[in-house]
């Protein structure tokens, strides 16, 4: 072990790895730990202490000599996909300290399109060829069947390349202040938080989840009758085939709402929401899958995936992955359940707290039309919110010109609001709010005449994301767009206020799309930093109180919280929410706590 001792004596960080059996940590083997320390091929070493053949070390002795270096904050460390790292060695029974960059999050807050692989940052920044995890290790076997020289040699890669890439990357990070911060206030901060989520996990009632799949069963048995007698006839839902020959041959619709596949027409999901009120049968249709897919994916799906030592559901939070900031979750994707729907509440009755104690959820109250209000500085939204009135109201007010407002006019004054966000155009609207098209058309000419400085805003993102390829968010993320219609890549390097938008209409899709979302980023992606500080700040709050934060889900907090703490704990939980950044108009969290999930809303 006289690695320990140049470990010790090195000032730079150590670039660190782990080799294990398997990619869940709770579930892996330990079977070696890589580190590199200086620049040269020499200034690294691969420890071996899981092969099944070859001169291993003792894995106690090891990890016992090298806890007063990985424990401490005293001794700088590089890593790659930390969080990873972290959790194997926790439950090695070492607790990481000390990681200074990250270097998949380092990239991926520099630009988080593409991949942030070890391999790709080797061969884009170093021109490192890396060999291949499935070119080492034969299918049905692990790295521990693996000669420890190979592994030695795969290992060390990862490491050297680790060890070099954080000076390229800080350098890269150096030219855009913002985005250096980015990286060590928000990002690496929460590795700590999301590590303690995966760790904790949650509970969910199976027996509730199995007797609601029956109940599902029977719904789309019901959909299914009600799809054959709009149609005429019997067919499989499930058919792509069956779709295309029931709804293009048979009942004669739109084929230029479509295109042409190898076994007919498309009946993707972007096809039948155009198609969705040309056929009675196309609603049937889009509810059946919806439903289909909710069902497999959550209510017959997370029973199977309660691990039996812990009795609780561990979801994989992903911090890299998304082009807005957004946190997702794999294993299962818990993001994507659907928000406010009947749907959505049944589901959420099958996350309970442990025994004995309260279910929690803290949520951001409209933050993206408060994060819009403050981007904008729209006069009439930011006085709305800081006397705390109703938006809503206000919008459909203005709307339709009258002082007193039905709720129905309200629910449309709400459609309008979320929508502009996301670039609702007259068609969108009219489906979501059961309006004509003309009408719909003309709520939106009022909204922007009504709120000048939004639709100013909003085309001013645009501008800017052609300009110069990216917009951002108030924390300074960026969001890169690659336009492909030769009219808007000519546009690049110019002053954006002189870009006629009009002008630059294309009938891309793929370019609409990304004006749409370049107008969006900004917020969105601003919403992202707000709730992932106030995850780094919860995490801090919650040390030594029983209490667990569990679950981020759109802008939504989930904890179990015990009894004896929820009343003090609670103004703290809103507090630290409310106060993650300052803007101009207030955040307001609503707190609430209950026997599950759905008691919380």
């Amino acid at each position: 072990m006289s690695t320990s001792s140049n470990l010790h004596r090195s000032g730079s960080s150590v670039a660190w790895d782990t080799e294990t059996t398997a990619v869940e940590p709770r579930d892996a083997d330990l079977v070696g730990i890589g580190c590199c320390w200086a620049d040269e091929l020499d200034d690294m070493a691969y420890i071996a202490i899981g092969h099944k053949s070859g001169q291993n070390l003792d894995k106690s002795t090891v990890l016992e000599a090298l806890r007063p270096i990985l424990e401490s904050a005293d001794h700088p460390k590089a890593m790659q996909n930390s969080k990873f790292d972290r959790l194997v060695f926790f439950f090695q029974g070492v607790k990481v300290q000390g990681v200074i960059i990250d270097t998949m999050l380092a990239s991926y807050v520099l630009n988080p399109e593409g991949s942030h692989k070890l391999s790709e940052l080797g061969l884009r920044y170093l021109g490192v060829q890396a060999l291949n995890y499935t070119d080492l290790v034969p299918k049905g076997q692990t790295i521990a069947d693996i000669s420890i020289p190979a592994v030695a040699d795969y290992c060390g890669m990862d490491v050297y390349s680790t060890y070099h890439l954080v000076n390229k990357l800080r350098a890269d990070l150096e030219q855009v202040p913002d985005l250096h911060k980015l990286l060590l206030e928000i990002e690496q901060p929460l590795v700590p938080a999301l590590e303690q989520m995966e760790i904790d996990g949650i509970c969910i009632d199976v027996d509730y989840l199995k007797e609601f799949s029956k109940t599902l069963e029977t719904d789309l048995a019901a959909i299914e009758r009600r799809a054959y007698e709009a149609a005429g006839e019997k067919f499989s839902l499930g058919s792509p085939k069956q779709l295309s020959d029931l709804l293009f041959d048979k009942l004669n619709l739109d084929r230029k709402k479509s295109r042409k596949i190898k076994t007919g027409y498309s009946t993707d999901a972007a096809t039948l929401e155009k198609l969705r009120d040309d056929h009675p049968v196309v609603e049937a249709i889009v509810e059946h899958r919806t439903l289909t897919k909710l069902k497999t994916t959550y209510v017959d799906k997370l029973p199977s995936l309660v691990r039996n030592d812990t009795g609780r559901l561990h979801t994989d939070f992903n911090q890299a992955i998304t082009s807005t900031g957004r946190l997702s979750s794999s294993d299962p994707n818990l993001q994507n359940i659907p928000i406010r729907t009947a749907f959505s509440r049944r589901i959420r009755k099958a996350f309970i707290p442990q025994e004995g104690w309260l279910m929690a959820a803290a949520d951001y109250s409209q933050i993206e039309l408060r994060i819009l209000a403050h981007l904008t500085q729209e006069p009439v939204l930011v006085e709305t919110y800081r006397k705390g009135e109703d938006v809503h109201s206000l919008t459909a007010r203005l709307l339709f010109e009258k002082d007193e407002v039905t709720a129905e006019e309200r629910r449309l004054g709400k459609v309008i609001n979320f929508g502009v966000i996301y670039g609702m155009g007259a068609q969108r609207f009219a489906r979501e709010s059961g309006a004509s098209v003309n009408d719909s058309r003309t709520f939106i000419d009022r909204f922007n005449k009504r709120y000048p400085k939004v639709f100013r805003y909003l085309q001013q993102m645009q501008r800017e994301a052609i300009a110069q390829g990216f917009v951002t968010t108030i924390k300074g993320r960026r969001r890169y767009f690659n336009f492909t219609s030769d009219s808007i890549r000519n546009q690049r390097g110019k002053d954006p206020n002189s870009i006629n938008l009009d002008k630059l209409k294309t009938r891309d899709q793929f370019d609409a799309q990304l004006l749409r979302a370049a107008a969006n980023a900004p917020i969105q992606g601003s919403s992202a930093d707000i709730i992932k500080i106030a995850m780094v700040r919860l995490h801090d709050v919650l040390q030594n109180r029983r209490a667990r934060l569990l679950l981020q889900v759109h802008d939504e907090l989930v904890f179990e919280v015990h009894p004896d703490e929820w009343e003090a704990l609670q103004p703290e939980i809103k507090s630290a929410m409310e106060t993650a950044v300052e803007l101009t108009v207030p955040l307001m969290v609503e707190v609430r706590a209950g026997q599950n999930w759905m008691e919380t809303k």
